[in-house]
């Protein structure tokens, strides 16, 4: 029996993308179960140390603020000394699905780059020769930002979200006793949302390319993104100038490196029709 040719992806119908979509979807989900076992492995040390690593006042992120508070002249007025709350499990299965959940979010995470590989090669034939050669920085490039996303948001959101929702009391009546569950998902949003959103460079650079934004519709919507970054930023953090200008600052760097990003596709999409229409 002759074997099925693959047909050349400028040919494929419809129905042929999506199943190339399935299989990206399927090899995706695939890898973050693989590493998602191989977490499993290390499962005391990622709980023990990273999950819960917040949680301790001695914390490095506690334990740098309050140096830059006596470096600043602020004495002891943002050290973090006692976090006064107890973390419980209270449903029957709730630390198994807690587990279950931690593994599927590291696997996410580690798999990262061979996700977007996988996608990469999915949308590459709709692009140009030269930038299907950038495969590897493009997936260089978009797994450092996502990682520094990740560290961004494990080292600065979750210790000051951790502190401020651990501090903030409406009476002295009502003591503070998390479950696990809220404090994983509260843990587990913080990190891949931050290291989704350190991807905009990368998202801005793929719709400018498909002509849905550009840098006048990104600047004149810069002002209501630096509202939203500063609403974010005094919503996750201790009501101190420091801690909020700390993750403002970095949010408001990706969308202005966005901003830039958009500029230089822009002027080479300009060149290059340029460069077309005198053939």
């Amino acid at each position: 029996m002759a074997k099925k040719e693959k047909k050349p992806k400028d040919e494929m119908s419809f129905l042929d993308h999506l199943e190339e979509l399935r299989w990206v979807l399927v090899k995706s989900s695939a890898a973050v179960v693989l590493m998602g076992i191989v977490s499993y492995f290390f499962a005391d040390y990622i709980f023990e140390e990273l999950i819960f690593g917040p949680t301790d006042p001695s914390f490095v992120t506690y334990r740098f603020f309050c140096d830059a508070s006596h470096y600043l002249g602020f004495a002891d007025s943002i050290c973090i000394t006692e976090l006064n709350f107890i973390i419980q499990n209270t449903e029957m299965e709730g630390q198994v699905n807690v587990f279950v959940w931690i593994c599927i979010t590291t696997g996410f995470i580690l798999a990262f780059p061979y996700i977007l590989w996988q996608f990469w090669k999915f949308i590459s034939p709709a692009l140009y020769e030269k930038e299907r050669k950038g495969a590897r920085v493009f997936i260089f490039v978009a797994s450092i930002l996502f990682f520094l996303g990740v560290l961004f948001g494990y080292y600065v959101i979750v210790p000051m979200s951790v502190n401020f929702l651990a501090t903030f009391s409406i009476s002295s009546i009502v003591k503070n006793q998390f479950t696990i569950a809220s404090y994983i998902s509260m843990v587990k949003t913080a990190v891949i949302a931050s290291g989704l959103f350190f991807e905009l460079p990368v998202i801005i650079y793929f719709l400018t390319k498909l002509g849905v934004v550009g840098p006048a519709f990104l600047r004149k919507y810069r002002k209501y993104a630096v509202v939203i970054v500063l609403i974010v930023a005094a919503v996750v953090t201790p009501p101190d100038v420091i801690s909020q200008v700390t993750v403002a600052v970095p949010m408001l760097l990706i969308y202005e490196g966005s901003i830039w990003i958009s500029v230089i596709v822009e002027k080479n999409k300009k060149r290059n029709e340029q460069i077309s229409s005198r053939i």
